[in-house]
């Protein structure tokens, strides 16, 4: 009973601790993320939701585990956690940004996941690719983006009660102007890749400015692209005069920040300490010194694309990509 009362009164604290989207639903501010998380999703999805009181779950289709996640989903709600105080988010795949293929591939992510609608459904990145194309892209595998079009498609799933709120991933201020000019439903939300070590601060602000909500992947950094932000030495200091572990520092960084966060673990301890950043702040000091590390080269989104040139100032593939 002691440990079903502690689980409470985390799924409690994450539920309160949450951010208000424009669409007046509200996103979860700690969620789980799942790129690259193997068939053991299923259990981590699991454990998160009933064990850490998680109820923000991020998955997408590209990340080719959306079966898994759809079981741990279920096995969840099976013991008793409701749908509604689920948020799951996935993704639109560039192979189907054209607007004729938005609605089916929302479809299969709904079956894959076994579930009626999505809380959130994202552009992945910005541009359309061939079927099959390589990472990255040869010449002729990056086609033309009838953005306006898709967008159309991903509003008609709002109306049709498919998917409550939508928004991008990845996106350019130039992009995101793009989609500005004409769309009738304003992205709810903004997904990128934002840590101490690559703050994308100019895209925060666009975001802010026109009330988009953003959510942070990869909080913690990426070793495997020359940020290992759990081992930085400022980031160890703060952990250090806190208390608290590289990654709740990280983590809170985020949060203090006004964004949600997303970080990905398959780990119960780590799924665990994660969600431990509630009725605690990172000193103003602290934080400066956190916001002034130097940035990285490339995020690890592009690194698992196959990137390897440098890219835009904006963070995306290729200037082609980028305008």
């Amino acid at each position: 009973m002691a440990q079903e009362s502690r689980v409470g009164e985390v799924a409690q604290k994450a539920h309160d601790e949450s951010f208000k989207l424009m669409s007046g639903h509200s996103i979860p501010c700690v969620g789980l993320g799942t790129w690259k998380s193997g068939s053991v999703v299923t259990d981590s999805v699991f454990t998160a939701i009933t064990k850490e009181g998680y109820r923000h779950v991020d998955t997408a289709a590209q990340y080719g585990i959306q079966e898994e996640v759809g079981k741990g989903l279920q096995a969840a709600m099976q013991s008793g956690i409701e749908r509604k105080d689920l948020f799951i988010t996935s993704k639109l795949w560039c192979e189907d940004l054209s607007a004729e293929r938005v609605r089916p591939a929302l479809q299969n992510t709904l079956q894959e996941l076994r579930l009626d609608y999505l809380d959130l459904y994202l552009i992945h990145w910005p541009f359309r690719l061939k079927e099959g194309a390589h990472r990255p892209p040869e010449a002729g595998e990056v086609l033309d983006f009838d953005m306006e079009g898709v967008w159309r498609e991903m509003e008609k799933l709002v109306k049709d009660g498919l998917v409550r709120d939508i928004g991008i991933s990845n996106f350019t201020i130039k992009k995101l102007n793009k989609l500005l000019k004409f769309a009738q439903t304003i992205p709810a939300v903004c997904q990128m890749e934002m840590h101490p070590g690559w703050r994308n601060d100019k895209m925060l602000q666009a975001c802010k400015k026109n009330s988009i909500h953003v959510t942070a992947y990869s909080p913690l950094g990426s070793s495997s692209d020359g940020r290992d932000l759990m081992h930085d030495a400022a980031v160890n200091k703060v952990a250090s005069k806190l208390n608290k572990s590289p990654g709740q520092v990280l983590i809170k960084w985020a949060l203090q920040r006004g964004t949600s966060v997303i970080p990905k673990s398959t780990h119960a301890e780590r799924i665990h300490e994660n969600i431990q950043v509630i009725g605690w702040e990172i000193p103003e000091g602290d934080f400066k010194v956190l916001s002034s590390i130097s940035d990285q080269v490339i995020g690890s989104a592009e690194k698992s694309l196959g990137w390897r040139r440098p890219v835009c100032q904006q963070r995306a593939w290729t200037f082609q990509v980028c305008g």
